[in-house]
């Protein structure tokens, strides 16, 4: 008899043992709690032809952007490639695989094609979900799950989830009050998800409602910070709120004690990091040798461009530490990898290129050139990924550089426009 996940959805070649890991790495995994890498590992120790543990040890490798994840998936994926799956979970491998390999574009469709013949298989929207994030695209943020959403009830595990997901695809497409209504109910159901804390603080962020965000994150913090690795991104919102109330000691306070303390080698966290103090760099705030260490754990991770978003985010530390030999690295492996296969030749040569060399210009005082660069990539900045409050850096960065460059129309009509669309 093949065993089925909490879903209904068959696992072949699973045993109990294998099945209840899998289970309880796909829960954690739903909230950014604990180890789920370790439960799917485990999953694969119990029953090591069961396709969907490799493949979880797959997406898990992948979607952080880690440059070492890639070789691991690949790994995953060749494990088990040979083993019987059915079809779902032959689309599950598709996926694995075409992401390994820097497809990402395509395995979103893989994904989505899976989503709608399986809804209730809440690994591939969660995967989907997050692929749509980094490839940009906004509309299928929500539109991937409201396809699926009517197939589940609140009852069912991990409805939680399906909402908080929907929250965020609602957010990034402007429908703010929906966004915030089901994510304060993700969060009711299941307090631990950072995904629906994180979706309902961007609708605060987009709404330019400081005040209200600095009173949902600290709430409950505990619920979303402990035990939690996508903790950071959250203390990186809580920041952003009181640098927008010009907090600069509470910023800087997080800063240190939250964002930068870890000295964590993970990109995502640090692009938070770079992002941060990019922005009180921008303001005037001196950040001293924040830069230095971050500089550090970047250039262990930016040898090659292997996602453009990242590449950005690394120039910022880079020329915010002076290291100027390192950020002049950093744009020949760009040049590099554009002759490479897979969408991050599309990512470079449409945003990463022209964002990174306009951070690059800025910081060495080429404001002019900056202001071209950044504008070329303005109405084009979702194509290499990221949120549209992360995509504000490139906004706030060409607003400065406008009036360093004493381009005075252009900085008014800039502010004008900001003030209108942030009212």
């Amino acid at each position: 008899m093949q065993l089925k996940d909490i879903h209904g959805n068959t696992l072949s070649g699973a045993n109990a043992a294998s099945v209840e890991h899998f289970e309880r790495g796909c829960a954690l995994f739903r909230c950014y709690q604990g180890d789920p890498l370790a439960e799917a590992q485990a999953a694969v120790a119990a029953a090591p032809d069961m396709p969907m543990a490799h493949v979880l040890i797959g997406y898990l490798n992948l979607l952080g952007t880690e440059p070492a994840g890639y070789a691991v998936a690949r790994a995953a994926h060749t494990g088990a490639a040979r083993l019987p799956a059915n079809e779902r979970e032959q689309l599950h491998l598709k996926a694995v695989d075409l992401v390994s390999r820097g497809h990402w574009n395509a395995a979103g469709r893989v994904l989505e094609d899976l989503s709608i013949r399986y809804p209730r298989d809440l690994l591939a929207l969660q995967a989907g979900h997050q692929i749509d994030f980094f490839t940009g695209q906004s509309r299928m943020l929500r539109d991937r799950i409201a396809r699926a959403e009517s197939h589940w009830q609140p009852a069912m595990p991990g409805y939680h989830a399906v909402l908080s997901m929907l929250s965020f695809g609602l957010e990034e497409n402007a429908d703010y009050a929906s966004a915030e209504r089901l994510g304060r109910r993700s969060v009711e159901l299941e307090p631990r998800d950072g995904w629906g804390w994180h979706a309902v603080a961007h609708v605060m962020e987009m709404q330019n409602r400081r005040a209200d965000g600095i009173e949902w994150l600290t709430r409950d913090s505990a619920a979303w910070n402990d035990g939690s690795f996508f903790a950071m991104h959250n203390w990186w919102h809580l920041a952003l709120f009181h640098l927008g109330l010009d907090n600069i000691d509470k910023v800087l306070y997080l800063v240190d004690e939250r964002i930068l303390r870890s000295e964590s080698p993970l990109v995502l966290e640090m692009i938070d990091a770079s992002a941060m103090l990019w922005r009180l760099q921008l303001r005037g705030v001196p950040v001293g040798p924040r830069w230095n260490s971050l500089a550090e754990r970047w250039l262990a991770v930016s040898a090659e461009s292997t996602y453009a978003f990242n590449d950005m985010h690394a120039m910022m530390a880079f020329v915010g530490a002076g290291r100027g030999d390192d950020a002049a690295n950093l744009l020949q492996a760009q040049r590099d990898a554009l002759a490479a296969d897979g969408d991050n030749r599309e990512f470079l040569r449409d945003v990463g290129i022209p964002a990174t060399e306009g951070i690059h210009d800025f910081a060495h005082g080429r404001y002019a050139h900056a202001v071209e660069k950044l504008r070329s990539v303005r109405p084009v900045a979702h194509r290499f990924g990221g949120s549209h409050a992360q995509r504000d850096l490139i906004d706030l960065t060409l607003i400065e550089a406008a009036e360093r460059a004493d381009n005075d129309p252009l900085v008014d009509a800039l502010r004008r426009e900001r003030a209108f669309v942030k009212h």
